[in-house]
């Protein structure tokens, strides 16, 4: 009733929350203000402090990673010293240095062997004079003193790489990805190479230095030192929940090797992956690439924004060649500050609360006359019939009269309510009359649709019937004469070769069963067209030899694709059959179970007892395939005279097969899986039951999974 709220042009409701209202924020409004202005200092202090705090600790974190890299180059320096000082190194190098050149393999050799032990990228001995020739280790050279050895960075083309090692060229390669934020690129794929690499003078027995050693490691694609330094640095517990600890080395600008992820948290099929090929944000790049400064700042890494810190890095002639980077995602922090908040502010609300509540129980006695006039709406739109006048308000008020006025308002409303009901139900009554006699008008139409359509579609199936006999007839007339010559010929043949048919004497037999199968063939279309002019002779059989003949006789059919024919004969019990035309309904189950199928698959033929309550009745053959199923729409119809889906089909195998089957009174099921696969089920009694009723698909069962 939507005039309630409003008597006389007075919202009361209004008024009632209007009067509570004001006594509470005047009540609240100091406390709030108070309670928000702690908030927002605790805020900005909890913000200013702990952003300092991050930016500090990213600072200590790209400076550990700085001397970690250091710690890196030393290492190969004494890796490469227990190389020079190892028994067999000396060996053959004092061999090889007698000039003995055969024992240069041999070097080479263990160098390979230890280069995979230390898991350096590249490790040889290289003579003072192809050092000299060599320009990358001549800026080298200039630095070695006496047999001290020296490390440092170097950024090489492809063809400086491929002289080390041209394996080290596809290492290099990383393509690279548009990142947000940054330059587009200028080329497609990096194929630089950064090397940490170490040169290591090898003296003779009389101290003099003729050769080096040279080796060291590619960071592209190279995991493990920012793996290493992410470990160090970003152990459990030193960061908060789901934030992601990273470390880079940067060719130029381009992410060479990183534990940047490509997706922070993958769901369904997403890989993590590395962000390997991504470019570094302009501003940074301007920063520490062109001005050699240091950043420690929020950047945007990837797809991200991270609390990071830059460091330039420069190669062995002081060049800035790239960048080291460490940091960690920002976003943790943030919703640890969000969390902060609403922990305040849920405390706000709770005090909030118990303030309001205080306020309402004192404000609602000062309020309870507009109360009851609020019960009695509240009680009248739920279906009660309760007048103000009955709670006992005090008279010679204006509260009073104004619940007199109401009261009456309200018996004049339930009485038009009355009326109004009172018609509604006549016509409630009036339209389910109407209702009923258009649904019977419905369903009557709907039955002579379906009568109109059911007759139709046999009159078209007795014209194709009627039209396939006459076809079938003149085939079997024109068919019969040939295949007569065809035998009696097979006939003579074998008879003139003698023994020497002995040699061909299975095709000869595959050409006579194909020819008496062209003739079951017609006389099976003949049967079909007018099954009451042929008879087809029922005798007992045993299954299993029949299935066999079937395999043998589609081998020829299916012998193109890859189908894999699994065999579960299990039937026992003889059956009443024409042994040609279940032969005939067998392979047209087979060759369209292949046909089902792309090249490759499976096909089960299975067969057991039929048994009902412990009594053999007959055996059950089925047929399954992996095909691509059979949709819902095409499963009532696959049995229709006529009716293919295949390009080169005729509609009339599976006809055939249901028409055998009925005649002999068999049960035939379908159910099939689309993408998954079809099986046929074909039950067969002992003593076969003649049927004689044309009723379409009798004992026939369709399912669908």
């Amino acid at each position: 009733m939507p005039f309630f709220p409003r008597i006389f042009g007075i919202n009361w409701q209004q008024m009632q929350a209007k009067v509570r209202y004001r006594i509470l924020i005047l009540t609240l409004l100091p406390i709030l203000l108070t309670l928000v202005s702690l908030v927002f200092i605790t805020i900005y202090w909890n913000i200013s402090y702990t952003g300092k705090q991050l930016f500090m600790k990213v600072k200590a974190d790209l400076t550990v990673a700085n001397n970690t890299l250091i710690s890196v180059q030393r290492s190969q320096e004494k890796q490469l010293e227990m190389v020079m000082e190892s028994w067999p190194f000396q060996n053959d190098f004092r061999l090889y240095a007698g000039t003995k050149q055969k024992y240069r393999d041999e070097i080479d050799s263990l160098l390979k062997e230890r280069k995979e032990q230390l898991n350096l990228d590249f490790l040889r001995l290289v003579s003072v004079s192809e050092a000299a020739a060599d320009p990358d280790l001549r800026q080298m050279l200039q630095r070695v003193n006496g047999v001290t050895p020296f490390s440092g960075l170097m950024v090489l083309s492809p063809e400086r790489l491929a002289r080390i090692d041209p394996e080290l060229v596809k290492l290099a390669s990383i393509p690279l990805v548009e990142t947000p934020r940054s330059q587009k690129p200028s080329k497609s794929v990096e194929e630089r190479g950064m090397l940490s690499r170490s040169l290591l003078p090898v003296p003779d027995a009389h101290g003099n230095v003729s050769w080096y050693l040279d080796g060291g490691i590619l960071f592209n694609r190279d995991i493990r030192i920012v793996d290493h330094i992410r470990d160090l640095v970003y152990d459990k517990g030193t960061l908060p929940e789901r934030s992601i600890g990273t470390v880079t080395i940067f060719l130029d600008n381009t992410r060479i090797s990183t534990n940047v992820p490509l997706h922070f948290f993958p769901q369904g099929d997403q890989s993590v992956g590395r962000a390997l090929g991504s470019l570094v944000s302009e501003e940074v790049k301007s920063k520490v690439l062109t001005q050699g400064m240091l950043w420690v700042d929020r950047a945007f890494v990837f797809n991200d924004w991270f609390i990071s810190a830059y460091a330039p890095l420069e190669d062995v002639q002081g060049k800035r060649v790239g960048m080291i980077y460490t940091g960690f995602s920002e976003s943790p922090f943030i919703h640890n500050y969000l969390l902060n908040i609403i922990e305040l502010g849920t405390i706000l609300m709770l005090v909030l609360l118990v303030s309001g509540l205080l306020v309402y129980r004192g404000a609602y006695s000062l309020l309870q006359p507009i109360e009851r006039i609020h019960h009695v709406v509240k009680a009248v739109q739920s279906g009660r019939n309760l007048r103000i006048g009955s709670l006992g308000l005090e008279r010679d008020n204006e509260l009073s009269n104004l619940a007199e006025q109401f009261d009456r308002m309200l018996d004049l409303l339930q009485k038009r309510n009355t009326q109004i009901q009172a018609a509604a139900e006549q016509l409630e009554v009036k339209v389910e009359e109407r209702t009923r006699s258009l649904q019977e008008k419905t369903v009557e139409l709907q039955n002579n649709v379906e009568l109109l359509n059911e007759t139709r579609q046999q009159l078209v199936t007795n014209e194709k019937l009627t039209a396939l006999g006459e076809l079938t007839a003149g085939i079997a007339h024109e068919i019969n004469n040939p295949t007569a010559v065809i035998l009696g010929n097979m006939e003579l043949l074998k008879f003139e070769l003698g023994q020497n048919a002995d040699c061909v004497e299975e095709e000869i037999e595959l050409v006579i069963q194909q020819v008496g199968r062209i003739s079951t063939i017609i006389r099976s279309l003949l049967q079909y067209s007018r099954p009451g002019e042929f008879n087809a002779p029922l005798e007992m059989h045993q299954l299993t030899p029949i299935i066999e003949e079937m395999l043998v006789l589609v081998r020829h059919s299916i012998k193109e694709q890859k189908v894999v024919l699994t065999q579960e004969l299990n039937a026992s019990y003889p059956i009443e059959v024409n042994r040609p035309q279940l032969l005939q309904v067998l392979i047209n189950l087979v060759v369209n179970a292949a046909h089902a199928m792309n090249e490759d698959g499976r096909i089960w033929i299975r067969t057991y007892d039929w048994v009902v309550k412990d009594e053999p009745i007959g055996v059950k053959i089925e047929v399954e395939d992996e095909g691509k199923g059979i949709p819902k729409e095409q499963l009532n119809r696959i049995f229709d005279p006529f009716y293919t889906t295949r390009a080169d089909g005729t509609g009339l195998g599976l006809s055939l097969s249901y028409g055998i089957i009925k005649r002999i009174g068999g049960t035939i099921e379908v159910s099939s899986t689309v993408g998954k696969g079809t099986l046929f089920t074909i039950g067969l009694y002992h003593k076969a039951k003649e049927d004689q009723n044309d009723t379409p698909y009798k004992g026939l069962h369709f399912n669908e999974s």
